[in-house]
């Protein structure tokens, strides 16, 4: 079975021979191949380490691994969900390497994580890790490998402090939590010595060439697709939005760099997908989209991630259509106009109604709609909006079958957004919205509130949640086996509540304080104070 799933692969780069001193590392994704094989992160950092000489690199997934190493040096971990907590603690057991940092002696292996869950906040998982890299990859892993290889034979205390002075290397063992009690909020996070920087920022990579497939196999989630990055971060901002805020500033590929790697990718599949939050930002959209419908590539299968629905023309639902994709996906958060300008979301209804007609002219079939509740500032009203405004799009196009998919508000990290809570009335919202909206023939799809209230608690969490993370994997992890974790722990850390449905205050020190985002505090203050500033406008 193993080798089967190898041999599938097509590679777009070429492996080296590593040499006969070269560091043994295993660089693992936290879930089944099918998922990890599809992540492109977790595809350009494989293939930026294998094409290291002084690396060798093996491959280790939920369920199947190539050879690995007896001593591997170095372990890493692409984290892109939460819950995969559970199987880095799986991974590291079925190796022998203790799950804690601090039970790790100098012949385990450095055990590092990286990826947008530990980049947004590593704290609720920082006693796992020995290293966290902060940021985007492309310069930072080649600075962690230079680095790691200076202080190679050193012991573990050594090699640790000498990877902390890397500007977006954070080593969570060598700050210390302090708390006004331990069932309180934070009083200080310090360096434990000078010699350690005080924080830490996040690292951003300036180029304009951006991530593209380095591997195409049907054994993918999404089969034989090419996927290239077309945009990074985005430029609008909403206020709750993690994809905008800690990836800032907004970078586009440029087509000189795209077209050649879009030529690669089709010479081994035909189904390519333009990945990005906001893809038809590009400022030259139109001209990627003309290169696309040359007649050579007319059996190319084409997917585009979440499109800004203001940006949805007639010809680019047209040339989807033609392309094999069958519906189209626009983030609204909510129907009401009042809701919108709280988030920031710079969008009219008449634009929503615009891209559902576009939509149809171009022959889609379908219009997804990403919609939000629980939204700070929003009043039963704003869903009735929200209804009304799938009412009036099935009016406009009645063609077109309808799906919206909502959430529940979860605050994020490192976005004006991190001091609200979750809204307790959320769960009624999402009820009343499947009520009202199915009998219309809308495909109304709610995501989990429940996962809503775990994502919240490993978003705003702090290091205290590892022993909860700990024993929640003992209990299973469902939502009764945190509260039966929280039961457990009473008077070791604050309860569900302070982490989940607290509004925190501005002067709070956060878990992450001294973990640097793309803006400072003060701005994202000011943001929160704008949206604060708003609310009492349209209120009064």
């Amino acid at each position: 079975m193993t080798s089967d799933l190898f041999a599938k692969e097509r590679l777009l780069f070429n492996p080296v021979t590593p040499d006969t001193d070269a560091i043994p590392i295993i660089f693992a994704f936290p879930n089944e191949y099918t998922v990890g094989i599809t992540s492109l992160g977790y595809q350009v950092v494989w293939a930026t380490l294998a094409m290291r000489v002084d690396l060798q690199v093996s491959r280790l997934f939920t369920d199947t691994s190539e050879n690995l190493p007896r001593n591997p040096e170095i372990l890493g971990f692409s984290m892109s969900w939460e819950l995969d907590y559970a199987n880095v603690l799986s991974l590291l057991e079925s190796l022998d390497i203790p799950i804690k940092s601090c039970d790790r002696q100098d012949n385990h292996p450095i055990v590092f994580g990286g990826g947008p869950v530990l980049t947004a906040n590593p704290e609720p998982f920082a006693d796992f890790f020995d290293v966290v890299l902060l940021g985007d990859g492309e310069n930072l892993l080649n600075d962690f490998i230079n680095a790691y290889k200076q202080v190679r034979n050193a012991d573990k205390e050594t090699i640790l402090i000498a990877l902390a002075q890397v500007p977006g290397i954070y080593v969570p063992s060598l700050y210390e939590v302090e708390y006004y009690a331990l069932d309180s909020a934070i009083k200080s996070i310090k360096p434990i010595s000078s010699e350690i920087p005080p924080e830490i920022k996040k690292q951003t990579y300036r180029g304009n060439t951006l991530s593209a497939s380095t591997v195409v196999t049907e054994k993918a989630a999404w089969e034989n697709i090419f996927m290239v990055e077309v945009v990074r971060s985005c430029p609008e901002m909403c206020r709750f939005c993690l994809a905008s805020y800690l990836t800032l500033p907004f970078r586009t590929a440029s087509l000189d760099s795209l077209i050649p790697a879009i030529e690669r990718g089709l010479k081994v599949t035909n189904r390519l997908g333009l990945l990005g939050a906001s893809v038809t930002q590009h400022p030259e959209f139109e001209t990627l989209l003309n290169y696309i419908n040359q007649p050579k590539y007319e059996d190319v299968r084409l997917s585009i991630a979440s499109v800004r629905t203001n940006t949805v023309t007639a010809e680019l639902a047209k040339t989807l259509a033609q392309r094999g994709t069958k519906s189209l996906t626009i983030a609204v958060e909510s129907g009401s106009e009042k809701v919108r300008k709280i988030i920031n979301k710079k969008l009219e209804q008449e634009d929503i109604i615009k891209a559902a007609e576009n939509a149809n002219k171009g022959g889609l079939q379908g219009l997804k709609l990403y919609g939000m509740v629980g939204i700070p500032g929003e009043s039963p009203e704003d869903l009735d909006a929200t209804v009304a405004m799938m009412q009036d799009l099935k009016k406009a196009t009645p063609r077109l079958r309808f799906t919206l998919g909502c959430s529940t508000f979860v605050p994020k990290a490192h976005t004006p957004f991190q001091w609200f809570g979750v809204n307790k009335q959320a769960e009624k919202r999402l009820k009343f919205l499947q009520k009202k909206l199915k009998p219309q023939g809308i495909d109304f799809r709610p995501e989990s509130y429940n996962w809503s209230i775990i994502q919240t608690l490993l978003s705003r969490g702090d290091r205290r949640l590892s022993k909860l993370l700990e024993l929640t994997r003992k209990f299973g992890d469902s939502l009764g086996s945190y509260k039966r974790a929280f039961k457990e722990l009473k008077g070791q850390l604050p309860p569900l509540e302070f982490y989940v449905y607290d509004n925190w205050s501005t002067e709070q020190t956060l878990p992450w304080n001294h973990l640097q985002g793309p803006l400072p505090q003060s701005t994202l203050q000011k943001h929160l104070n704008e949206v604060v500033t708003k609310q009492l406008s349209m209120n009064s």
